[in-house]
């Protein structure tokens, strides 16, 4: 089966582009291939129609929190409320997440999806530092456009078919809780060269045999990158495989599952 990791932005350049790892699974044998940077979304756009058997997963919020979307009172369907977000435009989209904060008790302005307090990830509705918010923006209409089947949220086209991973909760469990990429050259260490080469040993070592029932085959150049985006494709694409493995038993998502917030694709604990 092919498998595809795609590690997104919601700005994507030259500089920092949208990056696909391409890798194929025999069995539960997955093996990385060809990596390709896409440089506009049009170039995302164009890889969610390649002809299937595929399935690939992107790391961006799928989802906003449930909580979110009663308050503010969005459609409460995800289709529904991702068409009025992206008909509100960038700049409405934005101001209504700053205005819907600004209104709130401390502690209280960004709200969690289930899957997000399980992997200790961001709440959707961040536009800064991390902005997995703009991410939302930019990635869950395209999703809706493409035609793909998402699992719990999407029947599209069968042979085509996109989860939310996210990479960081694999990276965790891989080498704990420390810092392997950096966006700036200053947060480029030494340090964090050896934390990504440490988490491809990990997976060449046979890590993952228990947790996600897969053996990974991967080039060790993937560490490489100092801001990660290489290594989080290829961890995509693990988290991807599995969810594959896991098809006939609805892709692992878990059984309490929100089909307002989407899920993540991960063996994670506490499901």
């Amino acid at each position: 089966m092919k498998i595809y990791g795609i590690d997104f932005t919601s700005a994507p350049s030259a500089k920092k582009p949208i990056t696909c790892l391409a890798c194929e699974l025999t069995g539960t044998e997955l093996t990385a291939g060809t990596l390709t940077e896409w440089r506009s979304f049009e170039a995302f756009e164009r890889g969610l129609q390649r002809p299937g058997p595929w399935i690939a997963g992107i790391d961006f919020p799928f989802g906003q929190a449930r909580r979110f979307i009663e308050t503010i009172g969005w459609p409460e369907t995800w289709h529904g409320y991702v068409t009025h977000a992206k008909s509100l435009g960038k700049a409405g989209f934005e101001k209504a997440l700053d205005e819907y904060a600004a209104g709130r008790p401390d502690g209280d302005k960004h709200h969690f999806r289930r899957d997000d307090k399980r992997a200790n990830s961001q709440s959707p509705q961040k536009l800064h530092f991390v902005p997995v918010g703009k991410m939302f923006f930019q990635g869950a209409p395209r999703l809706i456009k493409s035609g793909v089947t998402i699992p719990g949220l999407q029947q599209g086209d069968p042979e085509r078919i996109v989860v939310e991973a996210y990479p960081g909760v694999l990276a965790r469990y891989l080498i704990g809780g420390r810092p392997y990429k950096a966006e700036t050259k200053k947060g480029q260490t030494a340090e964090k060269h050896t934390a990504r080469r440490d988490i491809l040993k990990a997976i060449e070592t046979g890590k993952l045999a228990a947790s996600h029932g897969l053996a990974v085959s991967a080039p060790e150049t993937l560490a490489d990158d100092p801001t990660g985006d290489h290594l989080d494709a290829l961890l995509c694409a693990i988290q991807t495989a599995w969810a594959w493995s896991k098809r006939d038993h609805g892709y692992g998502m878990p059984e309490d599952s929100d089909p307002l917030e989407g899920w993540i694709a991960d063996p994670m604990p506490g499901r």
